[in-house]
């Protein structure tokens, strides 16, 4: 069962849930339904829904049914804040499912962090959050980018060109290209910054003609993304340079771009509708079962089913839902057999390895999947996030210090 508390004034929605929520286990889940980032929040939703009954449907946590207190953020970050409050001081939640963009990771995660509430962010994202409540279920820059950039330079040459939106996913994202760019002996020969509110891309677009690169690698967010791509394509410059990404795909971009623009344009993400697995095959069949088929799944909607099931698994193994019984069994190196392939939670910086996958976008609006890197760590969060050794830490990190 799930109560919706979207579109309900505060103090409606404290009176609501006061008196409502009756489940002998209740988690939390605000994501964006509406707004401009429905298109990532509304499946992130589903997944969560599809999980919670997926659980319930096996016994539950320890016996006990799961209901989901869920809060529709509108894509506005103050929401965020204020129903996560409202979640840990009234609606007796156990643990968190929320955010989708790292300013909304940030503004709830010290929420939690202060409550001891698990809290589980998934998307993908440009790495480094660590806090002994927080986990994360997405794949991160520094996971995505090393297999991409090598693949990239085998595949286009050493020539690269980074167009990329401008704030933290975007710029920390640029400093793993550099790093990896130099790894494998390729060099970034220009680079661009953009605000999202950018829609004309002819600027960009003809910087990239005079650095002449190999390979464009396109980090745009939302619309943006399918802007630039088809403004790229329509000046004819998909002939002779390659263009990858870490993020196409994520909001199914790849529906509503032109085959011009997105046929051979290449995606690394940890999850595609097209990976072969029996465990993904149940899904697609369970979501197609409840949703239907129209709209492919995005990588978000398999973080936060993962997510969901590695929590339930944690308290299962714990025998209780009590948080820092959870916390520890999950820093058990719990694993499932998810969707994407085998995923395993690192118990020092409480993100996934994973598999990442290299997708080609098809004349069909789908992606075929190239080439699969089996159980990719991330490497860089392992290395500056112990909290195994250093529980009281809580810091975002960044490569550039």
């Amino acid at each position: 069962m799930k109560i919706l508390l979207s579109s309900l004034g505060l103090s409606t929605a404290i009176a609501l849930t006061s008196s409502a929520v009756s489940a002998d286990v209740t988690v939390g889940a605000i994501f964006d339904l509406t707004g401009g980032l429905n298109i990532y929040g509304i499946q992130q939703d589903n997944a969560l829904d599809l999980a919670i009954a997926s659980v319930n449907a096996a016994g539950g946590v320890n016996g006990e049914q799961v209901e989901v207190v869920g809060y529709d953020a509108q894509s506005e970050l103050s929401r965020y804040t204020q129903f996560a409050q409202t979640a840990v001081l009234r609606d007796g939640i156990v643990a968190m499912f929320a955010g989708l963009t790292s300013s909304s990771r940030e503004a709830i995660r010290p929420i939690f962090r202060s409550a001891n509430i698990p809290y589980f962010y998934s998307s993908l994202y440009e790495g480094g959050a660590c806090d002994r409540q927080t986990f994360v279920t997405g794949s991160s820059a520094s996971q995505q980018l090393n297999v991409l950039i090598e693949w990239a330079v085998e595949n286009y040459g050493p020539r690269i060109y980074i167009m990329a939106p401008d704030y933290n996913f975007g710029t920390i994202s640029g400093h793993w290209i550099h790093e990896y760019a130099e790894q494998h002996g390729a060099e970034v020969v220009g680079e661009d910054y953009l605000a999202l509110s950018v829609t004309d891309y002819a600027p960009t677009i003809q910087q990239i003609q005079s650095a002449n690169p190999d390979v464009v690698v396109a980090l745009p967010v939302g619309a943006a993304q399918t802007g630039f791509l088809e403004q790229f394509a329509a000046a004819g410059l998909r002939e002779n340079i390659g263009v990858v990404s870490t993020n196409y795909g994520s909001g199914n971009q790849q529906v509503v771009v032109s085959p011009q623009a997105g046929e051979g344009l290449i995606s690394a993400m940890g999850y595609f509708p097209s990976v072969e697995s029996e465990a993904n095959a149940a899904f697609l069949e369970a979501w197609e079962a409840e949703y239907g088929s129209d709209t492919p799944v995005v990588a978000g909607a398999v973080d936060v089913w993962n997510a969901v099931h590695l929590w339930a698994a944690a308290a299962n193994l714990a025998g209780t839902t009590d948080p820092d019984a959870v916390i520890a069994a999950l820093e058990g190196g719990l694993s499932f057999e998810a969707p994407n392939g085998t995923v395993t939670l690192e118990p020092g910086s409480h993100h996934l390895r994973q598999n990442i996958y290299i997708a080609s976008g098809n004349a069909e609006h789908g992606f075929d999947i190239v080439e699969t890197f089996t159980d990719s760590a991330p490497t860089y969060e392992n290395e500056v996030c112990n909290l195994i050794e250093n529980p009281s830490l809580a810091e975002h990190f960044t490569p550039e210090g």
